[in-house]
């Protein structure tokens, strides 16, 4: 794991073309700083992964208005404030993948256990299921779901001691865990880097082996702790 002196650094070789899994749950846990850094490097035709397709105008909306994503994989892409995305979408400029949220999360998580595939009748029977394999087991449909992996995963967390164990705040834990076991790449902004052995292994919910880089982006209520305000 490495420490990066800013999210500049941590984000400086996303290529175009990535995959990049960003945590979040609407605004909570949505790693705004990682993003931010993201718009200033310029990576372009992105696969975004998240449960929503962005809010406002900051964030992932940002992302999008900058025409830095080519398609957005997520659960909820319609909310009162997702005109961004909405917009774009309308005129084709944007591609959409929907995923059911039970769905999405299994697939993460198949990804970063190494499932090659599993069954779900989630989905069986609507347009989302359309293409897919299906197969009947004890007399229920059943469609199969492949994982999604991630060339980099932006996520934000509470606290991430000095080899990358991480624990995070509330609700604004959601996809981060299991999206950065899903990664090839995690990059994780936190509020705090504290000692190696200052978090109890028993309330670690992310292993460091999971993370590649760790930038610190302020303690609560300063200016770019944004993990926190936003959760």
């Amino acid at each position: 794991m490495r420490v990066c002196a800013s999210a500049d650094e941590a984000v400086a070789d996303v290529q175009d073309g990535s995959t990049v899994l960003i945590g979040g749950f609407g605004t909570a846990g949505m790693p705004y700083v990682l993003i931010e850094a993201l718009l200033r490097r310029g990576a372009k035709d992105l696969t975004v992964v998240n449960n929503n397709a962005g809010n406002g105008t900051t964030g992932l909306a940002a992302l999008l208005a900058a025409g830095q994503v080519r398609k957005v994989v997520c659960s909820f892409p319609r909310q009162s404030d997702s005109f961004v995305f909405d917009e774009l979408y309308r005129a084709g400029e944007v591609e959409l993948e929907v995923v059911p949220q039970g769905n999405l999360a299994e697939r993460l998580r198949a990804a970063g256990a190494g499932i090659g595939a599993f069954y779900t009748p989630t989905g069986a029977g609507t347009l989302l299921a359309e293409g897919k394999e299906h197969r009947t087991i004890d007399g229920r449909e059943f469609v199969l779901e492949l994982p999604i992996r991630g060339d980099v995963a932006l996520i934000a967390a509470h606290r991430a001691d000095g080899v990358g164990n991480l624990v995070y705040r509330k609700t604004a834990r959601n996809f981060g865990p299991v999206m950065a076991t899903a990664a090839t790449t995690t990059i994780v902004q936190v509020s705090e880097l504290v000692p190696t052995g200052a978090i109890d292994p028993e309330t670690v919910v992310t292993p460091g082996i999971f993370v590649d880089r760790v930038v610190v982006t302020g303690a609560p209520g300063t200016p770019g702790s944004t993990e926190e305000r936003r959760a």
